[in-house]
């Protein structure tokens, strides 16, 4: 089964339908305010109507400790097909809005650090329709371009524990020239890359195109 593609942080209807058509599964939509990326909702809604982000596409809206106010009205004004949370929520709020969720965990690479065990902390998302493992940076949440090491991420490091193993989707410093040794590593079920398809903070179509290669999407 070949990995899924999330391209995320896309800005415009045109990166939308060239991320579908170079084989990306996912578009992924920031509303957390520090990000350059960060969307209106009306500017959401637009891409989600794009030509070619059709029935199976997924949409998500990527979140970050967000008001449950917020998280309403995004619900409202875009219609995600899913959330993802990638800040301190608990899980029995990523839960309570009626869309699939996927909960971001930050992976540090000190063994002994508190974010290295990312397999106990997403066993307290039972609910979650998939795990996204990024890069832990202090005080930064996603879009940092920095890696993990990659062997934390494997299941037979420690995989999730309590029978709630769930999709697992990679990402945290993702780029073309990286990512089919992730996905040669981790075999995860998915692939997630913001600032790896960018050049001068835009999206780059090129970059897009050749990463969605290299992770082994199909056609591209």
């Amino acid at each position: 089964m070949r990995t899924r593609i999330k391209i995320c942080g896309v800005t415009d209807p045109g990166v939308a339908q060239t991320a579908v058509a170079a084989g990306a599964d996912a578009i992924g939509l920031i509303f957390h305010p520090p990000s350059a990326c960060c969307l209106e909702l009306e500017q959401a809604a637009a891409i989600c109507r794009a030509p070619g982000v059709g029935p199976f596409v997924s949409t998500v809206a990527v979140l970050v400790n967000p008001s449950a106010e917020r998280v309403a009205a995004i619900i409202e004004r875009v219609n995600p097909s899913h959330l993802q949370f990638h800040g301190d929520e608990p899980a029995d709020f990523c839960a309570g809005f009626g869309k699939p969720y996927i909960k971001a965990l930050r992976v540090a690479d000190d063994a002994d650090a508190d974010d290295s065990n990312w397999a106990e902390r997403a066993a307290r998302y039972p609910s979650a329709h998939g795990i996204l493992l990024d890069t832990h940076v202090p005080d930064r949440y996603g879009g940092t371009g920095a890696t993990f090491d990659w062997r934390l991420a494997r299941h037979d490091h420690g995989g999730l524990s309590g029978g709630n193993d769930k999709p697992l989707i990679l990402a945290g410093g993702l780029t073309p020239e990286n990512v089919a040794e992730a996905v040669a590593l981790v075999a995860p079920y998915a692939v997630d890359v913001r600032s790896g398809v960018e050049t001068d903070g835009r999206k780059d179509a090129e970059k897009i195109r050749r990463f969605c290669r290299q992770a082994g999407a199909h056609g591209a």
